[in-house]
């Protein structure tokens, strides 16, 4: 059964505007049904049963199966929690009656309303430990009206309100629903106004999960906009600078006034009459680290995201944010995520050679399958490693925290039995490098020009949400393209955060005398000084467009006396106005010109020498979404001698890194 996930932007006019009756349905694509078969009567009985059953619960919410397997009809129906009982009956009445209207046969259909959700299904797998964020592309529809004063603090309180509406929904709500306003405090005396809700019966921490991503995946596509929303199964949000719930907001967030930064923690809430207020989850690891250290390794610290413990309510106030967590909430986390290492040496066939995927400077990798079926792969860093473990302990605070569609996800760790093993999740195709710069590769046909440039804008959005969008400022600093791992559907996944490095939110840059990492991905200023930034990471990422687009790997060298390596070719072809020979001739000249091109310029954009010329990710991603906006002439990308490059002691195997040198591995 496909996951439904609708984004609707407020920014230019293309299709119809927001109303009430206007419905938004998602077909399933795969399994029919018959006219009067089983499947069909079995959905009729729910179609006259779950909208009263929905309309006449507390929480507006119900769910209901009919029929035996193969017939089985699985069905949810969701108003929205400041609808009232006959307007909820009503919509999901109508639902039903539109859905198959327009879903014709379908077995899997969802079609969203202002007021209320159905789904209905074959297969009951919504609210599982992976529905936690989007997995497939949005579906955009647009309405008319763009923010003009002070954009940026527009965007920034509008993140802010939506992230503390979201806390409320998980945290404050037995609905799991909220409503938010936020003084905009401009000429216009603009207000904002937001939702978010998740099904009643999903978890706190798994509907903040999903909230989380679904905002991280949408705030980029609504820059400026004065309205817009996400609609998806298992969670939704919307914001406007119009009025459009009913009732008081429930959290309230000021504007700190033009110029100002946007709004900290602070946030006032109004707390629901009788309802407990709990802590957020920040998924913080920090007391995990200092147990591994009292304990020289030795004590049993085993993660695993499918044992979930209830959380325990207290008195305090919620924190609004879930980068501000508690010791409490860190040990929960780790409670909730255990597993024990009898559990992978069977999922792994006891590190069985012929489950090996790969193997680097500190340990190796191997698949395995869990008891449920999950396929994962799980590093093992060697007996004989040291530097390893603090990258060890580094990912794993680094990586249990971020959560987004375009980095791997983290299934769990243990630490047991002198094992140190990091679970993550499967990713059957491994790394791009493989199939990028290995013609011989059976999925290399696969990346076409479309696939590639998903590659690039994924990536993009990765690193945008390390940069500005997740609950920390992250640097990765090992970007490169054996880091960058492919899905089943051949979408990117960053990987290898053994060298990241946290920043405060106001931090530009830091300094390190000890230089890890890739030479042909190393921005000049971190080999020659020492410094790294994000801008750091967008030299990275810039080497990558450029090798997606040629197919070629950037060498190991910055001489700007060779011609030979990448970023110095590129730069002459597009001085001569020739770089598109440059284009992977694999792709047969099938792709567009313009786009191409325009990928070409991004990526020399982001090599340039100086780091302050090099665009930050948000403006990236905006580039690479539209044709419209105006790029300025790159500078000459940033090179320095091979001499003082190889006095630092770099590799390919990118240094101290614990997945460093795994870059085959999944």
């Amino acid at each position: 059964m496909g996951r439904h996930l609708l984004a609707v932007a407020a920014t230019v006019a293309l299709l119809a505007p927001f109303a009430a009756g206007y419905p938004w349905p998602m077909c399933g694509t795969t399994n029919t049904f018959a006219a009067n078969s089983t499947y069909q009567a079995n959905l009729n009985r729910l179609a006259a049963t779950l909208p009263g059953n929905a309309s006449a619960s507390p929480n507006l919410y119900a769910t209901g199966v009919v029929g035996a397997v193969p017939e089985q009809v699985w069905a949810m129906a969701l108003c929205r929690g400041d609808a009232n009982a006959t307007a909820c009956g009503s919509c999901l009445a109508q639902a039903f009656r539109d859905v198959q209207s327009d879903c014709p046969y379908s077995k899997d259909a969802t079609i969203y309303y202002d007021p209320c959700t159905l789904h209905y299904s074959d297969v009951h797998t919504l609210g599982g430990n992976d529905d936690t964020g989007p997995t497939m592309d949005e579906y955009g529809v647009t309405n008319d009206g763009n923010v003009t004063s002070d954009p940026p603090r527009f965007n920034a309180l509008l993140a802010a309100l939506l992230n503390a509406t979201a806390d409320y929904a998980a945290f404050n709500s037995t609905r799991r629903f909220a409503t938010g306003q936020a003084d905009f405090l401009d000429k216009n005396f603009l207000k904002m106004y937001s939702l978010a809700q998740c099904p009643p019966d999903q978890p706190p921490v798994r509907c903040r999960k999903c909230l989380a991503g679904i905002i991280a995946d949408g705030l980029p596509r609504f820059l400026n906009s004065i309205g817009g929303r996400v609609l998806w199964v298992n969670c939704t949000y919307r914001f406007e600078t119009a009025p459009f719930y009913s009732g008081p907001a429930m959290v309230r967030l000021p504007s700190p006034g033009a110029g100002a930064p946007a709004p900290g923690p602070a946030v006032e809430t109004l707390p629901e009459a009788g309802r407990r207020n709990y802590n957020v989850p920040g998924i913080v690891l920090a007391v995990v680290l200092a147990v591994l250290a009292a304990l020289n390794l030795v004590a049993c610290l085993c993660f695993w995201r499918r044992r979930r413990r209830r959380r325990r309510p207290t008195a305090e106030a919620k924190k609004p944010y879930p980068m501000y967590s508690t010791e409490s909430e860190d040990v929960e986390m780790v409670d909730s995520m255990m597993m024990d290492v009898s559990t992978l040496r069977t999922a792994t066939g006891d590190f069985d050679e012929s489950n090996k995927l790969g193997e680097g400077a500190f340990g190796s990798v191997y698949k395995g399958v869990l008891p449920d079926g999950d396929e994962v792969a799980v590093k093992r860093l060697s007996d004989s490693s040291t530097q390893g473990e603090d990258e060890l302990k580094n990912e794993l605070t680094l990586v249990a925290k971020l959560k987004h569609k375009n980095l791997v996800r983290l299934v769990g760790v243990c630490l047991e039995q002198q094992e140190r093993l990091l679970v993550y999740e499967y990713v059957p195709n491994r790394s791009l490098d493989l199939i990028l710069f290995d013609t011989e590769n059976e999925n290399h046909e696969q990346l076409d020009w479309r696939q590639r440039y998903r590659i690039i804008n994924g990536v993009a959005r990765g690193l945008q949400y390390l940069h500005e969008d997740s609950q920390l400022k992250v640097v990765h600093r090992d970007l490169k393209a054996s880091n960058i791992l492919l899905d089943a559907n051949m979408n990117p996944k960053i990987s290898d955060f053994g060298l990241a490095r946290i920043f405060d939110r106001d931090q530009t840059q830091a300094k390190t005398s000890q230089i890890v990492g890739t030479y042909g991905y190393m921005a000049p200023e971190y080999v020659m000084r020492g410094n790294y930034s994000v801008k750091s990471d967008a030299f990275s990422f810039g080497v990558i467009v450029l090798e997606v687009v040629t197919g070629r790997k950037n060498n190991d060298s910055y001489n700007s006396k060779q011609s030979g390596d990448l970023l110095n070719t590129v730069w002459e072809h597009w001085e001569a106005g020739t770089v598109m020979e440059l284009v992977d001739p694999s792709m047969n000249g099938s792709f567009p010109e313009g786009d191409v091109l325009r990928c070409f310029h991004i990526g020399l954009l982001c090599v340039q020498g100086d780091p302050a010329a090099r665009p930050v990710m948000s403006s990236v991603v905006m580039m690479l979404g539209t044709d419209t906006i105006s790029l300025q002439a790159p500078s000459k990308p940033g090179f320095f001698a091979t001499e003082q490059s190889q006095k630092h002691g770099g590799d390919d195997d990118g240094g101290a890194g614990l997945g460093t040198g795994m870059q085959n591995s999944f």
